[in-house]
């Protein structure tokens, strides 16, 4: 066979379903029989192997050095090197240390999470069976080519996209890819139309998805990054662009601005110092010493540990962080884009309404399991009804070609899921597999097919008669029908039970339930593997109605409710059908009864602009591809939203990798999903999702809170040494005393406040806007009365001892008093509006214990000799330590009327106290 030169190269991606067979064929130069070695052999040398790129890799090395290029790492640093030139080794290795330790461990998180195209790799089917040299052979998956023609049967793994040539009962489990719950119908026929939705695509069939019933032949269109999961590939690549956290924007901005001001401060008092006279070299000195003083060492430290303790209780609360920057992350999110099937929905097919003999059946239990009842108003059914209850199992049980396992404590289909869950309705209403196959054995089938829309079983009855189970199509099933099964026995249908059958079905399919028709016939036939459909298929006697869905999780309720209280927007992107996620959703509560799904389709029709004009109005989107999904993300972050996707297919990886916070289900999700992801929810639980925001924002609190503690301090510390060097006074305190200040008796506490229990009313405050400052304005408002309250109590008792003790005496006085005045704050600094008395201080007996003993360490070093030579400092008898303590607790009380009187005049307002 010559190669036409259309394949010389892989051809792009056309609309080959809206193309016949034979038309398909001849564009790539096959045959029905397939291709020959030869030939075969030229393309893969000319294309390449069947297999997904992975994007460049990133050596460890690069990923190390990405660790310092935060400006925060930096200013550390800087202050690591000037304390070693100051002769401070010990402090200097500590601070570097933090940098290091820092860098180790977002190196580690870094280099274990880019794995997502190695996991997509891995649904490519090892090997296919293809036709080579007209005849089939199994061959290596990577080694498919454009033009192969795949030979398939349930259970395969598709290698390739390819088109169908010819299907008989083809069923194909795409909710990986499109998000469909139901295993889809193809067919070989002709589209008429070249604008199908991917789920649609009827005679076409997608690499990674499997086959679930049947058995057909297919032409291979497409191979590696040509077809549609190597699309979502491309996609990954393209949505994994790394995009700071707006945690990490906050901290970077807020970092710049500080080695900018601590800079001008300086510089401005060196240049006051110069003016006064003050030699240079003790001028250089304070000027290192006020650059440490400004710079908060424990920052990073205290961020890291605040999201890794959040990480721990996240984990206690099903929900497994890959990046520890998520979990603040979380915590702003204000939206929310999660799919349908396997996270709003239990992500199996269940039936959920019988209709046999006029009387409707409720059917509770999940999934595919035998748990459950069927019900009639609220009851178990009787006798009466159970016996006609057992006619419609038979024919769910009868007419079915699918198996249930239970592997590993759970229920799995091997076949297709819509017949797994007549399965399970079946042994439900009191019928199981092995009774079927033992009093009925089965003698023939006629497969379905899509002209008839309905499937035959015809199985040898006890007493030697053959009978016909058929189930299908409500409407075309009902058109065959000349009798009706009854509670009075078997007699004929009339205009009125046609009418009757037909509400039923349109009132369950309204519902968002695939309906399903059953009927009987017996038959004279000694021998039926020999009758066709059209001399079986009449003259049925109609038995029932089976109503199934994915039902909703039932805890999926009331976690959205909470989102909505607590200001945080649901949508639903699924690439399920219109009215199904419509209905799903106005149940859940997503929607209002009259808001309707925006398609796939109709959101092709929208530009760019368009789309971010709309966006905020839609909450479901309904038969959209992967493309579709990161589009829908980008467009609510294009509107300044922080969004989080939720997913558990492989068509959700790209905009799960795509938002802010991805996050996948743990046990419905596929591997490239969870790889991709920032989160794993362990129990495939919407109501995790939320409780992890609720940690996110309790941590992001815990993170202000201590942010707002060392700046104050820092603050404080400056302001005391600016109006000594205004003043004209010796320096209050010296380089060593501040970095103590800083690393030892700061940063303990911090430490502790960073970790404090979250604030039972943190879910009903609103999200926080992705561009709110972490130090707004009534943030610095407070950082600056604070440092003004500590440096004035220690400038205080500086001015004092300076006038009757000496140096070194006054400026032991002013870093006591400091340091105290430090760590009763640190009692208050908890919350932003509770008073010190209205706050449960046993909730973290941590802060209590450090606190404790940092005030012990002070003390003693005022009365140990070795102590009090390393911080320079003096001896002073311990009522001197009582008057200083005292007098330090004046910021404290002070903060504390603040409160006070903010709250009241909030509550003036009418806004209610957190």
């Amino acid at each position: 066979m010559t190669k036409p030169p259309a394949i010389a190269a892989q051809p792009p991606t056309k609309a080959w379903h809206s193309q016949s067979a034979e038309e398909v064929l001849t564009q790539l130069g096959s045959a029905a029989t397939g291709l020959s070695a030869q030939e075969a052999a030229q393309r893969l040398a000319a294309n390449g192997p069947n297999e997904l790129k992975e994007g460049k890799r990133i050596s460890p090395w690069q990923i190390f050095l990405g660790q310092f290029k935060s400006l925060i790492v930096w200013i550390l640093i800087v202050a690591g090197l000037i304390s070693g030139v100051l002769g401070e080794v010990v402090d200097a290795i500590a601070i570097l240390a933090i940098v290091v330790l820092n860098a180790v461990i977002g190196f580690y998180q870094e280099h274990s999470a880019e794995k997502s195209i190695a996991a997509l790799k891995k649904m490519a089917a090892p090997q296919a069976k293809v036709w080579r040299d007209g005849a089939i052979k199994a061959v290596p998956a990577a080694e498919i080519v454009t033009g192969d023609v795949l030979e398939l049967e349930a259970g395969d793994l598709v290698a390739a996209d390819a088109r169908l040539l010819t299907a008989a009962s083809f069923k194909c489990a795409e909710s990986a890819l499109t998000g469909e719950s139901e295993a889809v119908e193809k067919h070989a026929a002709t589209l008429d139309k070249e604008d199908v939705p991917l789920g649609d695509r009827e005679n076409m069939i997608f690499m990674g998805t499997s086959v679930a019933a049947g058995s057909g032949r297919a032409l291979v269109v497409a191979t590696a990054m040509q077809t549609e999961i190597g699309g979502i590939a491309g996609l990954l690549a393209e949505a994994g662009a790394d995009e700071d956290t707006p945690l990490q924007q906050k901290l970077t901005s807020f970092g710049r601005i500080l080695v900018w001001a601590s800079l001008g401060i300086v510089a401005l008092l060196f240049v006051l110092g110069l003016l006064r006279g003050m030699p240079f070299l003790e001028l250089f000195m304070t000027a290192v010493s006020l650059a440490v003083a400004a710079v908060p060492e424990g920052l990073p430290t205290v961020v890291t540990i605040a999201l890794a303790m959040g990480v721990m209780r996240m984990s206690r609360r099903r929900a497994l962080v890959r990046r520890l920057p998520a979990v603040e992350t979380l915590g702003s999110t204000n939206v929310i884009c999660t799919d349908k099937t396997g996270t709003l929905t239990v992500g199996e097919m269940t039936v959920r309404v019988l209709y046999v003999a006029g009387q409707t059946f409720e059917i509770t239990g999940e999934g595919y399991g035998p748990d459950g009842e069927v019900r009639v108003d609220g009851k178990a059914a009787d006798e009466r009804q159970t016996k006609l209850l057992r006619e419609l199992a038979n024919n769910l049980l009868g007419c079915n070609n699918t198996h249930l396992a239970l592997e590993n404590g759970q229920w799995k289909v091997i076949g297709d899921p819509t017949e797994g869950a007549m399965l399970s309705a079946g042994h439900k209403a009191g019928v199981t597999e092995e009774q079927i196959e033992h009093e009925m054995p089965k003698r023939h089938e006629i497969p379905f097919d899509s002209d008839r829309k309905r499937q035959t079983v015809i199985r040898l009855m006890p007493d030697g008669r053959h009978r016909a189970f058929i189930n299908g199509a409500p409407d075309l099933l009902l058109q065959h029908c000349t009798h009706i099964l009854t509670t009075e026995g078997i007699r004929p249908l009339t205009d009125a039970d046609r009418a009757e059958i037909a509400a039923q079905n349109t009132a369950l399919a309204a519902q968002a339930l695939r309906v399903l028709g059953s009927a009987q016939r017996d038959l004279d036939a000694a021998s039926p593997e020999h009758l066709k459909a059209e001399e079986v298929e009449c003259d049925l006697v109609f038995v029932g109605l089976t109503g199934m869905y994915d039902p909703p999780r039932t805890e999926a309720k009331e976690a959205i409710a909470k989102c909505r209280s607590a200001g945080i927007r649901v949508v639903m992107i699924t690439g399920d059908h219109p009215h199904t996620a419509a209905a799903i959703a106005r149940e859940l509560g997503i929607t209002t009864d009259d808001a309707v799904a925006l398609s796939g389709a109709e959101l092709d029709q929208l530009s760019e602009d368009e789309l971010h004009q709309r966006v905020t109005q839609v909450a479901v989107y309904a038969r959209v591809t992967a493309a579709h999904k990161l589009r829908i993300v980008r467009a609510w972050k294009a509107s300044g939203a922080v969004v989080a996707m939720t997913g558990d297919g492989v068509n959700d990886a790209p905009a799960i990798k795509g938002a802010d916070i991805g996050i996948a289900m743990g046990r419905s999700g596929t591997e490239v999903t969870k790889q991709a992801s920032d989160m794993i929810v362990t129990d495939d639980n919407f109501a995790s999702i939320v409780a992890a925001v609720e940690e996110g924002r309790g941590i992001y609190d815990n993170i202000r809170k201590t942010l707002q503690y060392l700046l104050a301090g820092n603050c404080g510390e400056l302001l005391l040494m600016t109006a000594a060097i205004i003043m004209g006074l010796p320096m209050p305190l010296l380089a060593l005393h501040l970095l103590w200040i800083n690393l030892v008796t700061d940063g303990l506490p911090a430490l502790c406040l960073a970790t404090d229990p979250i604030d039972a009313d943190v879910m009903k405050q609103p999200p926080r806007s992705r561009n709110e400052r972490i130090t707004d304005g009534g943030f610095l408002g407070t950082m600056f009365l604070t440092g003004l309250l500590t440096a004035g109590v220690s400038l205080a008792v500086y001015l004092y001892a300076l006038k009757h003790e000496s140096l070194e005496m006054a400026r032991t006085h002013a870093f006591a008093a400091l340091v105290f005045a430090e760590l009763l704050r640190a009692f208050g600094a908890r919350s932003e509006t509770r008073p010190l008395w209205r706050m449960n201080h046993l909730s973290n007996l941590n802060l209590l214990l450090v606190v404790s003993i940092s005030f012990s360490i002070q003390v003693w070093s005022h009365h140990n000799a070795l102590l009090a030579g390393f911080l320079k400092t003096s001896l002073m008898p311990f009522s001197d330590c009582l008057m200083l303590l005292s007098i330090s607790v004046i910021p404290l009380l002070v903060l504390e009327l603040v409160k006070v009187l903010r709250n009241a005049r909030r509550q003036n307002e009418g806004v209610i106290e957190n």
